[in-house]
């Protein structure tokens, strides 16, 4: 494998960009490749080599990239303008088109990225109940905002620390912290503290390697939140429109007060949505005196290709198809790993799929102690033999409508000569 004009390309960057990246996850040791195109299951890159993709731009791709359709529904509203700083029908006909498959967002504002949506969601939540603090889960990722950048503290239920510098001890300590699958610590902490105005919380865990809600979790926690007079908030950004079209709360059948969505919702442009409850979402300004806006915000191009990818996703069976692969992957890699004796586990659902160096955790904690280093030599290994994963043993595979049969075998192939 080819990489010297990438190695050039990162080695100006790291002079104008820091890190030499735009987000933290592309900087992969000793330097990363550089892409020049992407079409499909495939993403090509600066030295002409091409890898089966499985990181889709972490998540958003579900039709595989530069989808004919999205595509053409992209050119079209190019030609009529692409930013227009006024009400569209787009607004009403995506708005519906959501609270079709997501029943608990009776109404939703539109803003542009997944950590905007958390960010306002949460204003939202304290300013509807006059309460000041929040509950997140260890481990957890809600967006690059001061709030949520919590390290973990010790014990079962915690106050953090500053997970980043530049953000003031003051601005996380209205911030607590539970492990994940522990409704102990949950019910516990509501119960001594009076002030708490929401626990947010992704119902699938992707950001700490891929964490699955154990059985009856998920109703256990919207059970003790009501109990508790706090809001429920369901960070979707992940999960809306890939577990199910109506997200992890279909799937699991828990409905929550707010929820994000983002992702896979803007097509592959940047876009956030938050919404939930008319008598919450009514507090937001002009209607109400919780404050929140944006120049960008429902731009014409991310509402026409998110809608135009719903749409899709709904006519053509696409999870269906998605998750027929991504359990075909998961089985082949797990026969590999059992052949080979390997300590690894796969875990897998709908069409999100994680390889653990380790055990498959069940919270934060656990993560931990996978095999990082491990995994990142797999990680060129399986760079080696073209296929592209995501540069991080706590990142979350994805499969996409564009992959194929032969991707799949292809891969199966590639796990077996990398590990």
């Amino acid at each position: 494998m080819e990489l010297e004009k990438s190695k050039r390309l990162y080695e100006e960057a790291v002079g104008l960009l820091p890190g030499g990246v735009s987000s933290p996850v592309r900087a992969f040791k000793p330097y990363p490749f550089y892409t020049v195109k992407a079409e499909g299951s495939k993403i090509y890159d600066a030295d002409g080599n091409s890898y089966i993709d499985y990181c889709m731009a972490y998540g958003p791709l579900i039709l595989g990239h530069a989808n004919k359709k999205v595509r053409e529904a992209i050119a079209e509203q190019l030609e009529r303008g692409w930013l227009y700083g006024t009400p569209i029908e787009m607004e009403i006909k995506y708005a519906k088109l959501i609270r079709r498959h997501f029943p608990s967002i009776e109404m939703l504002r539109f803003v542009n990225t997944g950590s905007e949506a958390t960010m306002a969601a949460l204003r939202v939540a304290r300013g509807f109940t006059g309460k000041n603090k929040i509950v997140k889960v260890e481990g957890s990722f809600h967006g690059a905002h001061d709030a949520v950048l919590v390290k973990a503290g010790s014990g079962a239920t915690t106050h953090g620390i500053p997970n980043s510098a530049g953000v003031p001890q003051d601005f996380v300590n209205n911030t607590l912290q539970v492990p994940f699958n522990d409704v102990e610590a949950l019910a516990d902490l509501l119960e001594k503290n009076d002030d708490i105005a929401a626990l947010i919380l992704e119902p699938v865990m992707g950001n700490s390697a891929l964490i699955l809600p154990e059985k009856g979790y998920l109703k256990e926690v919207r059970n003790i939140t009501a109990e508790n007079d706090v809001l429920l908030i369901f960070d979707e950004v992940i999960t809306g429109f890939r577990v199910s079209l109506g997200g992890a709360q279909e799937y699991y059948g828990v409905k929550p007060d707010l929820t994000t969505l983002g992702k896979i919702a803007g097509g592959g442009l940047p876009i956030g949505i938050f919404g939930g409850r008319k008598e919450i979402m009514e507090t937001v300004a002009p209607a109400g005196n919780v404050y929140q806006a944006g120049t960008f915000s429902g731009n014409p191009l991310s509402l026409t290709a998110g809608y135009t990818t719903v749409k899709f996703i709904e006519e053509n069976r696409v999870l269906e198809r998605v998750n027929k692969l991504s359990e075909r992957l998961a089985e082949g890699i797990r026969n590999v790993l059992e052949d080979k004796r390997v300590e690894c586990e796969v875990g897998s659902i709908a069409s999100m799929f994680c390889i653990y160096f380790g055990s498959q955790p069940t919270n934060y904690a656990e993560a931990l102690q996978l095999d990082k280093e491990a995994y990142m030599n797999f990680f060129w290994n399986m760079l080696e033999n073209g296929v592209f994963l995501p540069p991080s043993q706590y990142e979350t595979c994805f499969m996409s409508y564009a992959h194929s049969e032969e991707d799949i075998n292809k891969t199966v192939e590639a796990v077996s000569d990398s590990l």
